[in-house]
């Protein structure tokens, strides 16, 4: 399967899990969620996420186990104790101080897990006032979204090895030993109040003094984590406290958070400002009543100012050009009264008279600015002119005042000052692509730093499942040991039985052959061995009647048969002429009996073979068996 076809079935997997239970995973880290996912997959044996849909809608059970493998619900009592004696010592003082003695204390555990993390609270809080003003004053909220989780909580109660990080002191004043391990003292646990919460759906809890989210962010990606945190600045008051976990640093979040301590991952919401914005217009009212000067004062005031300035009547003649003017535009005292169309200043260096007409149409100065203009050394000056009409009570235009007002020292500056800002502006570009870059790499970091947390959580997961497996292998090799000790002692007893069966077999004058229903030889003792001159590993398993002996052993099939079919009551005693393994001729007689199970069931023939002295042999060369009467 390609990569996309991978990524289209794991969408649809993740949508089926929100319509069929109701989680939303949307908002995890696809990374982290998929090796969920795939290892719970390897788990059932199912290859790909469409078929694990099939499995989950015949198997319903199975959920359970995802979600637990996907929920990783790994915390214990004052998990890194340093930041939590910095929680202690530095923060929950600073919350006191700002609470009034009666006001209620709010505080949240989000992601809470099996209850370690509320529960420490809880202890730190007990700890700071006291048992009874805690009752009185303290409310923890402890969510998550894992329902058994939950479940586990709400018992508050712990095994052993659960809360081997927490002191002897601590231990005795807040639990109370129970047969499963320890469990949370009550006035402790009506304080906490647990209850099931989506961080991305469901609203925040609100007016909080401590939010506590631990390695929670973690697990999500980075926009579900802008959406969880401004829920968490609504969350909590002005002088509220944020404490994440270890990879959790809101760089990227400083109008939300500020750090209080970054090291240990305790933040300060950034209080919302609303300003308002109170303008006051100062208002100046100057009198411009002048006091009435000579006119050579005010004929020499024109004249040495430094602002190059003409006079024009209403028909354009030049009436008056100050000093400034004159060396700026090289006039004359000859040029006074002439028109303004006769001189060279009328277009250079602007068409003036389009500018007095308009100055004149419209009654107002007009202002021209960056005329450049060169004097006869040589250099140049950008200048200002102004157009401004003059006119009398009446608002009759009486003519028109020209002033040129040298810019170049300005012009300068700013085009020293463009040049800087251009300046400026390629080095806050070339700063904002290193703090992009800067921040992007922190971002990298920051997941990196996450994704290594979560491996770590999950390894801390394995190790735990490890010590589980453990601890399963430990019992299971009990159990094995015992089985083992049983077969030993039934070994033993076995032995001394098939001993004591061997002594019994040796100490029987005649020979013992046992075979089963296809008469293939089960028993051979000693005495047979002695008789014959067969040993035991020659026979066993071989058919009776085909063993090649001194005894007509096919004279024995009627009475063996009969036996094996259970016919007649009394064993038959059969009497064999036979030759024994040293090649002596004897009389033998061969009792056959059946072999019963306990259940009477026939298991084969047991042959007892013993040599008689007394026996003879008739007239037919039969043996006939030795009695009282025939010897009288």
């Amino acid at each position: 399967m390609t990569a996309f076809g991978a990524e289209a079935e794991f969408d649809q997997f993740i949508d089926y899990l929100k319509r069929s239970r109701g989680f939303d995973f949307t908002g995890y880290k696809r990374t982290s969620l998929m090796r969920r996912v795939t290892k719970q997959m390897q788990a059932v044996a199912v290859s790909n996420y469409n078929e694990y849909i099939e499995y989950l809608e015949t198997y319903p059970e199975e959920f359970l186990h995802l979600f637990n493998t996907l929920l990783i619900n790994v915390t214990a009592f004052f998990r890194d104790s340093v930041p939590w004696d910095h929680l202690t010592g530095q923060v929950i003082p600073r919350i006191l101080a700002f609470k009034e003695p009666h006001s209620t204390i709010r505080i949240w555990s989000a992601g809470c897990a099996s209850g370690e993390e509320p529960y420490s609270l809880a202890v730190a809080l007990a700890e700071a006032i006291g048992i009874e003003q805690f009752r009185k004053q303290v409310k923890i909220y402890a969510t998550d979204i894992d329902e058994e989780a939950l479940s586990y909580a709400r018992q508050a109660t712990y095994l052993p090895r659960e809360v081997e990080s927490l002191s002897e002191s601590l231990l005795s004043a807040y639990f109370e030993p129970v047969e499963a391990g320890y469990r949370v003292r009550k006035d402790l646990r009506r304080s906490v109040i647990f209850g099931r919460h989506n961080l991305i759906q469901d609203p925040p809890i609100s007016k909080i003094d401590l939010l506590v989210c631990r390695n929670t962010l973690m697990y999500f990606n980075a926009e579900a984590q802008a959406k969880i945190l401004k829920r968490f600045h609504f969350s909590l008051q002005n002088a509220g406290f944020l404490f994440l976990g270890k990879a959790e640093m809101l760089l990227t979040h400083g109008n939300l958070f500020t750090p209080d301590d970054l090291k240990q991952r305790i933040f300060t919401r950034v209080p919302k400002l609303h300003p308002r914005e109170r303008l006051s217009g100062v208002s100046q009212s100057s009198d411009d009543t002048a006091a009435p000067a000579s006119q050579p004062l005010q004929a020499a005031a024109f004249e040495s100012s430094p602002l190059a300035q003409l006079t024009l009547d209403a028909t354009n003649r030049l009436i008056s050009a100050n000093e400034s003017a004159r060396r700026l535009f090289s006039l004359t005292r000859r040029d006074l009264g002439r028109p303004l169309p006769d001189l060279e200043i009328s277009y250079r260096p602007v068409e003036l008279r389009s500018c007095l007409d308009q100055a004149y149409r419209e009654r107002r100065t007009i202002q021209i600015s960056d005329i450049e203009w060169s004097l006869p050394e040589g250099e140049r000056v950008y200048l200002e002119i102004q157009v401004i009409p003059l006119t009398d009570s009446t608002s009759q235009i009486l003519g028109a005042s020209i002033a040129f007002t040298d810019m170049t020292r300005y012009k300068r500056l700013q085009d020293v000052l463009d040049n800087s800002k251009q300046e400026l502006e390629m080095a806050y570009e070339e700063l904002q692509t290193t703090n992009e870059e800067l921040e992007t790499a922190n971002e990298e970091l920051q997941s990196a730093n996450e994704e290594l947390e979560t491996t770590n959580e999950e390894l801390q997961s394995t190790n735990e499942e490890l010590e589980t497996m453990n601890e399963e292998m430990q019992s299971t090799n009990e159990e094995m040991q015992t089985v083992n000790d049983e077969l030993q002692h039934r070994s033993k007893e076995l032995n001394q039985s098939n001993s004591f069966l061997e002594s019994i077999l040796t100490s029987l004058k005649g020979g013992v052959v046992v075979v089963d229903h296809d008469l293939q030889v089960q028993i051979w003792n000693h005495k047979s061995e002695d008789l014959w001159g067969l040993r035991q590993l020659e026979v066993l398993g071989r058919n009776f009647l085909n063993l090649d002996i001194g005894l007509p052993v096919e004279q024995l099939r009627p009475a063996i048969r009969s036996c094996l079919n259970g016919n007649g009551a009394t064993p038959p005693i059969v009497p064999l002429a036979a030759v024994n393994r040293r090649g002596k001729a004897i009389h033998c007689n061969v009792t056959c009996a059946p072999l019963l199970s306990a259940e009477q069931e026939i298991l084969g023939v047991i042959l007892l073979m013993e040599e008689s002295e007394r026996s003879r042999l008739n007239d037919s060369g039969q043996l006939i068996p030795y009695s009282r009467k025939t010897e009288t």
